[in-house]
C-alpha cells in the first residue's frame, strides 16, 4: 500500500485570546478523546503564553501491547515535520549556503539537464510554498520499491526526485498552489547537495540540538514501542511508515515536549526571541505566498471558523496516526495534539477537542 502524508489544516478550529469559560485540562481532553475506543492512545500539549500550561498523555501504546503511555513516548507527526524541514533550510539560507531564489537547475545540479525546463527556474519558496507545479502521485509499484532500495539514502533521494521532475508539471510553476509532499523532499536533497550532509543529520544538526530536543527519530515503532494502527491492527517495522526516502516531508518521531520546544520556538521568533533565526526569517516561514494559505512548512491563516486571527496551522497523518498544531504566535498560545489512530473516530474526536481549546486571556 503507498501510504499518503497528508494535511488538514484548512479544518482546524481555532485557537485564540478572548472571553470565554476557561478551558478543560489536557487530562480531561484526553479523556474525552478515549470515549472512542478505536483511538488507542492521545497525546496533548497545551501552550500558554509561551509556555507548556498542561499537558496529557493517555491510552496504550498499541492493542498488542497494552502497557500505559509515557510522556517519554515517541509520537509520528507527519507533515507537521515539513515546519522543521523548512525551518533547517532556512538556516542554510541565513548562512549563505543556500539561496531563496536560486533556480533549482542550480540548486540540483545533476539534474539540470534532466528535469522537466518547466522546473528549472523553481526555487526553494516555490517548492516549500506548494508553489512549484508538482504532481503529488507516484507510481505504486515504484513507491513499494523504495522501501527495499539498500543505496545510500542521498542516492535514493536522487533518483526519487528525478522521477518526480520527469513529470509534466499540474500547473505553470508559481503560478497556483496545490499541496505536495515532493516539493519538501526536493528541498531537502537542495540542503543534503550544498552540505554533503544527509538531511537526517542537517535536522539533528540544525534544529533538533539547537533547542535541545534529544528524542527525535527517522525510524518505524519497533515492537513494545507505542505504535500506529491499521484499523485495529498495530504497525510496526518497514510498512509502518512510508519509505525513508520521504522524512523530509514527514516521517520524524518525537517526544511532546521535544514538539513543544519546537513549537514555542516558533511563536518566540515572531517577536525576535526565537533561538535558530533571524526574526525577519521567522517571519518569512509564516507569510502566506503570493495570496494562498501555504507559508513555508506551515499553513497560515487570518481567520478560521469566522474567527479572525493570526494562526499558524498544519496536521499530518501517514494513514496509522493523526497529528494536528495550531498556534497562535501573536498571544504565543497553541495546540498539539496527536493519537496512534487515524480514522474517522480519531479526526472527529480531535476536531472536538480543537472547539474546546478556547483560552481565556492571560495577563
Amino acid at each position: 500500500m503507498s501510504l499518503r502524508l497528508n494535511i488538514f489544516a484548512l479544518a482546524l478550529a481555532p485557537l485564540i485570546m478572548g472571553a470565554a469559560p476557561a478551558a478543560p485540562s489536557a487530562a480531561r481532553l484526553a479523556a474525552e478523546v478515549l470515549k472512542d475506543r478505536s483511538i488507542p492512545a492521545v497525546g496533548i500539549v497545551l501552550i500558554r503564553h509561551g509556555r507548556i500550561a498542561d499537558e496529557a498523555v493517555a491510552g496504550i501504546r498499541a492493542r498488542d501491547n497494552p502497557v500505559p503511555v509515557r510522556k517519554s513516548d515517541l509520537w509520528h507527526i507527519g507533515s507537521d515535520e515539513k515546519a522543521m524541514t523548512a525551518t533547517m533550510i532556512a538556516r542554510l539560507v541565513e548562512r549563505g549556503t543556500l539561496s531563496w531564489t536560486a533556480p533549482l537547475s542550480k540548486l540540483i545540479p545533476e539534474l539540470s539537464t534532466s528535469m522537466r525546463p518547466a522546473y528549472r527556474n523553481v526555487n526553494l519558496v516555490e517548492l516549500l510554498a506548494h508553489r512549484a507545479g508538482l504532481q503529488d502521485l507516484i507510481d505504486s509499484d515504484y513507491y513499494e520499491r523504495l522501501y527495499h532500495d539498500r543505496r545510500p539514502m542521498h542516492a535514493q533521494r536522487v533518483d526519487y526526485v528525478k522521477m518526480a521532475l520527469s513529470w509534466p508539471p499540474a500547473y505553470p510553476p508559481g503560478t497556483d498552489a496545490r499541496y505536495s509532499n515532493r516539493g519538501t523532499v526536493i528541498a531537502a536533497l537542495a540542503a543534503e547537495d550544498a552540505t554533503d550532509v544527509g538531511y537526517e543529520q542537517l535536522m539533528r544538526r540544525e534544529v533538533f540540538a539547537p533547542l535541545g530536543m534529544r528524542s527525535p527519530r527517522f525510524d518505524p515503532p519497533k515492537q513494545s514501542e507505542l505504535a500506529g494502527h491499521d484499523g485495529e491492527t498495530p504497525k510496526y517495522g518497514l510498512h509502518a511508515d512510508n519509505p525513508p526516502v520521504d522524512a523530509p516531508a514527514g516521517e520524524v518521531r518525537l517526544t511532546l515536549d521535544d514538539w513543544a520546544k519546537f513549537a514555542i520556538d516558533q511563536m518566540e521568533g515572531d517577536h525576535g526571541r526565537g533561538r535558530l533565526l533571524k526574526r525577519s526569517t521567522y517571519v518569512l516561514l509564516h507569510t502566506t505566498q503570493a495570496r494562498t494559505v501555504f507559508g513555508l512548512g506551515w499553513g497560515v491563516r487570518d481567520t478560521l471558523d469566522g474567527v479572525s486571527g493570526r494562526f499558524l496551522t498544519h496536521g499530518g497523518s501517514n494513514g496509522y496516526w493523526y497529528a494536528r498544531i495550531v498556534l497562535a504566535p501573536d498571544q504565543e498560545n497553541g495546540l498539539l495534539i496527536v493519537t496512534n489512530s487515524a480514522g474517522e473516530g480519531a479526526q472527529k474526536a480531535i476536531s472536538n477537542v480543537e472547539a474546546d481549546v478556547v483560552p481565556t486571556p492571560i495577563h
